[in-house]
């Protein structure tokens, strides 16, 4: 019976001196093998933790690992399949050890203001980050197979993440493999080291709760927001800093859909529909006395912003929140508000200076 091969077998010119250099314990041939899907790993493991800090320890841990078990390696697939193996079932295995359950069953802090009631439960789980664009424009291995089935910048969005924390952990890789790489379902079966029946049933489950989530996270006809092209993005984004910078609460609402959903990680509490956003906005945001200053980014391939609150007695702005915003065309879908703890992660500082008189 002949050997069973990934579709990927590698053929890329000098691969197989660097293994053998790496083999004989060469750390500079080793980095020179894995560099380029270093950017790619960190995100496949972010997809299944939620988490950029998770994602990174996940990295960490798949380098290590293939280092000191580079010698087991047949090259009865690609470098890459075979680190993508190690990376997924590394996360795997940080799900089943509960490494991440502290974190989640901690309570999160208490609001600085206090908040109306909300309308429901959010899903959006304590541990999700926001991801930095600026990690994504780094990112070389990052064309999908042939069997994927969503576009690149819709499967970093923070509604994909979301869903994809709503699934169980193996499903959640089979999807990621199968759907987003674009892997075969032999493939990803035997990744998962598990079977092809097994990975299909999978799926078929997964599938049906990602794609529910998202449907009911889109714009105003109920489809998934897209991205929206550069023109109508770049007018949300001016609108939506001159409503905050003004404390225009009006103008602010006027851009949300009928049934925004407001978020804030890592209280699993929603806000939907533009009277409950309005109700939360006017009680944690456009308060009197309060002026903001905002600092443009991007986060999971959506617009992000940094919000600065005004000190009238040190003459600066404070980190306030960060939010990520969903636009559906020049309109917004969701906002979610992340704790100032993850601004660093976007180069964004703690205070700004130069408040005007």
């Amino acid at each position: 019976m002949p050997m069973e091969t990934d579709t990927e077998i590698n053929t890329e010119t000098g691969t197989a001196d660097l293994i053998a250099r790496a083999r004989a314990g060469d750390h500079n041939a080793f980095r020179d093998l894995v560099q380029d899907h270093s950017h790619g790993l960190q995100v496949h493991c972010y997809r299944i933790l939620g988490s950029l800090q998770d994602a990174e320890d996940a990295l960490q841990e798949t380098l290590v690992s293939a280092w000191r078990n580079l010698g087991e390696f047949g090259q009865r697939s690609s470098i890459r399949t075979w680190l993508y193996k190690i990376a997924t079932n590394r996360c795997l295995s940080m799900l089943r050890a509960d490494s991440r359950r502290p974190r989640i069953a901690a309570a999160p802090p208490e609001p600085a203001v206090a908040l109306p009631d909300p309308t429901g439960a959010g899903d959006a789980p304590p541990w999700l980050e926001p991801y930095p664009d600026v990690l994504l424009d780094h990112l070389v291995d990052q064309r999908p197979g042939p069997e994927a089935r969503y576009e690149t910048t819709e499967a970093i969005s923070l509604a994909f993440i979301t869903a994809l924390q709503l699934l169980p952990p193996r499903q959640r890789a089979a999807l990621v493999l199968r759907d987003v790489l674009g892997y075969h379902a032999a493939e990803v079966a035997r990744m998962l080291d598990t079977t092809q029946e097994a990975v299909s049933s999978a799926l078929k489950r997964a599938r049906a709760t990602v794609d529910n989530r998202l449907a009911d996270s889109g714009g105003p006809d109920g489809s998934p927001a897209r991205k929206p092209d550069t023109a109508a993005e770049q007018r949300l984004v001016a609108r939506f800093t001159d409503a905050l910078e003004r404390g225009d609460m009006n103008a602010l609402i006027d851009l949300f859909v009928t049934d925004v959903r407001l978020s804030m990680p890592p209280a699993m509490l929603e806000y939907r529909g533009v009277e409950a956003a309005r109700r939360v906005l006017a009680a944690a945001t456009f308060r009197p006395g309060y002026a903001y200053r905002v600092v443009l980014t991007r986060a999971n391939g959506q617009p992000a912003f940094g919000l600065y609150l005004a000190d009238p007695h040190a003459g600066v702005y404070h980190a306030y929140c960060f939010l990520v915003v969903t636009a559906a065309g020049d309109r917004i879908a969701a906002m979610t508000s992340f704790t100032t703890d993850v601004m660093a992660r976007f180069g964004l500082p703690r205070t700004l200076p130069g408040m005007e008189g």
